[in-house]
């Protein structure tokens, strides 16, 4: 297997993009991380995506996309792992180098969630869930996350305003990145009162809906010093599935998907988790953030949100996550949002992180979940 490294990044900001259609976002990603890795040709088009058939009416984004960007003929697919679809679409790219299929991919995630009313939206994102035993009786992702967190804090005599510095530390990242939704720092005091979405789950614990496109391109490392672009090798890509309804795992407060690929991308790198220097972890509410820290070996079981409390999830303490923003704050464009952790793990190795740059980052983890932990797709990068 080859060796694989990124060469280019580009990212549309995230949030309400009324007066463009997807593939025009898809276009502008695309063409950003082109011209950053100084790339005319590519094997492949991966792009990923969630919803855009139910929400937008449009499916075969693979061939809708490359013609649209001026690459008809090449090789392209649409790759759909609910809201891990973006870090499944790198992990094709990343093999399809590797096995000697192609050279140089373009992964691009898109996702357009503010064309329909926010019914039609949640519903579609039900979708990821068990339709029959949890969507069919009136459970979305909210309301799985609640069940999730109300058994955590139970179990664990954790209060409310506990995980209140996951979003605290979300936001004040958000505020240094240009692309993210919402760039403004948030306190205890906003957290505890803002409203309530499925309790104890409230508005701040909660990722938004929202429209987004990024794209990475990815080439064998041999020839990566042909390009442009700052080459950041990829040192790990593993994947992991769970089932697809909460109740029906043997443990709903172990995300075993989440162990399971830390594990094997730790494996494949040759590293531990005290050899990550940022994490971007996908925190699509608050209780998902605690869960993958245990899951992925930094925290014991019931002490995740203990990080955040002791502050040691910022940018410059001991396992920096969420470093543009996260989910929470960046934004959740789900097809799109394994990609955009991708772009903003290159950014730290580059240096290239502004005001919330991890000082002497040289390691970076992303994992992108789909569901409630179905689907977990983990990648380990190395400057």
């Amino acid at each position: 297997m080859r060796e694989v490294s990124v060469i280019g990044i580009g990212q549309t900001p995230v949030g309400e993009h009324w007066e463009k259609s997807l593939k025009e976002l898809a276009y502008e990603s695309i063409t950003a991380a082109v011209q950053d890795a100084g790339v005319e040709q590519f094997g492949a088009l991966y792009v990923s995506n969630m919803i855009s058939g139910q929400v937008t009416g449009q499916m075969h984004l693979g061939a809708l996309i490359a013609d649209f960007c001026g690459y008809r003929g090449i090789e392209s697919h649409l790759i759909e792992s609910a809201c891990a679809s973006g870090g499944s679409a790198v992990r094709a790219g990343i093999l399809a180098i590797a096995s000697g299929a192609h050279d140089v991919v373009v992964v691009c995630g898109v996702e357009k969630m503010l064309d329909s009313l926010s019914d039609r939206v949640v519903g579609a994102l039900a979708t990821a869930a068990d339709a029959e035993y949890e969507v069919d009786q009136g459970a979305n992702f909210a309301a799985i996350n609640a069940l999730a967190m109300k058994r955590y804090q139970y179990e664990f005599k954790v209060p409310d305003d506990a995980f209140a510095p996951f979003s605290m530390n979300a936001h004040a990242n958000a505020v240094h990145n240009p692309n993210a939704m919402f760039r403004f720092a948030i306190s205890k005091e906003r957290y505890l009162k803002s409203a309530k979405v499925a309790p104890p789950i409230n508005v701040m614990d909660s990722s938004p809906i929202c429209d987004g496109s990024a794209t990475v391109v990815l080439c064998a490392s041999e020839i990566a010093h042909k390009f442009a672009g700052k080459p950041i090798k990829v040192l790990a890509t593993a994947a992991a599935t769970d089932s697809l309804a909460l109740h029906d795992r043997f443990d709903m407060l172990e995300m075993r998907g989440v162990r399971l690929s830390a594990q094997r991308a730790y494996e494949q790198a040759g590293l531990t988790p005290a050899d990550i220097d940022v994490f971007e972890l996908h925190d699509a509410f608050s209780i998902m953030a605690t869960l993958s820290l245990e899951g992925s070996g930094f925290a014991e079981r019931g002490q995740g949100y203990r990080l955040a409390l002791e502050g040691e999830i910022a940018p410059h303490a001991r396992i920096p996550i969420c470093t543009r923003g996260g989910l929470k704050a960046r934004g959740h464009p789900v097809g799109a949002t394994g990609v955009y952790q991708v772009v903003e793990v290159v950014q730290q190795l580059r240096g290239e992180a502004g005001a919330t740059q991890v000082t002497d980052a040289k390691i970076g983890m992303t994992q992108n979940i789909g569901g409630s932990g179905a689907t977990v797709v983990t990648h380990i990068l190395g400057k």
